[in-house]
């Protein structure tokens, strides 16, 4: 009897070790949007029209009506707002990239633009709030495609200085890996976008002012002294860039005040996915840029912040990399003996706690994988 108690008393104190990861694999569509509106609801896309949907952070995801259509796309974005709406983006050559939008909780879509642009390729949507937002694309006629909404995507226009978004060479793009390669903070005077171009990977940044020759900027728009203009602030201290090879996500940690604290920038080269050149930077002012010195242990298509934590997080097909201070070292996040051998792995976009792959791979990160930092 003393033998027994014992092992009762042991078996009852002794906490569980728990996995890092939870993995589910919902559909076999590939999985490169993904976001996270908090109270347990988040959604997730991909390809052959596919979007999921979750209530109940993540226990069960809920397949939706496909818009109509959409059968063959691939939808690599999606901006979410609550339970009931979200806008999802699908990407590819001319009129397949295409916005729909749904209000009744993915049962019905609406398609709210398609793109005009026989030779462009739609690469990211990201919104502030329910109204504004900005879409981005591959270069048309030699400038990146641009366009803002102030209305929640019924109408969209050109920012007045498109100008400022010219493409150095033909093949110069934006790589539309996780939807993260445009970030707009709660502060709504600037937003980040990133390019690779023939002189190398470059952070755009968009402010709010005053436009020196105001004029008409759309369909039922009235002449305004401001806008968002455009500025190349630098190139990105990550090597030289090719068709497979560049810059793929930015994310950005703010304080109260929502003034950027530090920026961080991630990628590689997809097609040599064990390369460690060139896998990251980091900056504290958004302007001035220094390469990681211990970079993530291979290319990386998606990065994001835990405040809680103050930890960084960066994902890719070989694995997850994490950061405690602020970019510049990276260290792999390993399994635990609990998760699966590959549960790291896998991987194209972010938002925490979330994480979408390839073949319906949806991953649901434990908080305790991210120790809060001490004070």
């Amino acid at each position: 009897m003393r033998a027994v108690l014992m092992l009762i008393f042991l078996t009852t104190t002794t906490p569980l070790a728990q996995a890092q990861w939870t993995i589910q694999t919902p559909t076999t569509a590939d999985l490169r949007g993904i976001d996270n509106v908090g109270k347990g609801i988040a959604w997730a896309s991909g390809t052959n029209g596919t979007v999921l949907r979750t209530e109940d952070a993540g226990y069960l995801w809920q397949r939706c009506t496909i818009p109509p259509g959409a059968e063959h796309l691939d939808f690599r974005g999606i901006q979410a707002f609550d339970a009931n709406t979200a806008i999802v983006m699908s990407s590819g050559p001319g009129d397949q990239s295409r916005l729909y939008k749904t209000t009744d909780g993915c049962q019905t879509w609406t398609l709210l633009f398609t793109n005009p642009d026989k030779e462009g390729f739609w690469d990211a949507i990201t919104f502030q709030d329910k109204n504004f937002g900005v879409l981005i694309g591959d270069p048309v006629d030699g400038k990146f495609f641009a366009r803002q909404t102030a209305d929640g995507g019924r109408t969209w226009r050109s920012f007045a200085d498109d100008n400022a978004l010219a493409a150095s060479s033909p093949n110069a793009g934006i790589f539309a890996a996780s939807n993260s390669s445009l970030f707009l903070p709660e502060n709504p005077n600037y937003f980040f976008l990133i390019a690779n171009t023939q002189g190398g990977s470059v952070l755009f940044e968009s402010s709010f002012g005053t436009i020196p020759h105001c004029k008409n900027l759309g369909t039922n728009a009235s002449p305004c002294p401001k806008d968002y203009l455009w500025s190349k602030l630098t190139t990105l201290p990550l090597g030289p860039i090719s068709p497979s090879k560049g810059v793929f996500s930015v994310g950005v940690a703010s304080n109260s005040d929502q003034d950027v604290t530090t920026a961080i920038v991630v990628g590689g080269d997809y097609l040599h996915p064990n390369d460690t050149a060139g896998t990251a930077a980091y900056s504290t002012d958004s302007r001035s840029w220094q390469a990681a010195t211990t970079p993530p242990h291979g290319y990386r298509s998606s990065v994001a912040y835990d405040p809680k934590s103050k930890t960084w997080i960066t994902v890719g097909p070989n694995g997850t990399d994490i950061s405690t201070d602020d970019g510049r070292n990276w260290r792999p996040l390993h399994p635990t003996n609990n998760d699966a051998p590959d549960a790291d792995q896998h991987w194209n976009a972010l938002s925490l706690p979330y994480a979408v792959g390839p073949h319906g791979r949806i991953g649901i990160l434990n908080p305790s994988a991210l120790q809060p930092s001490k004070p």
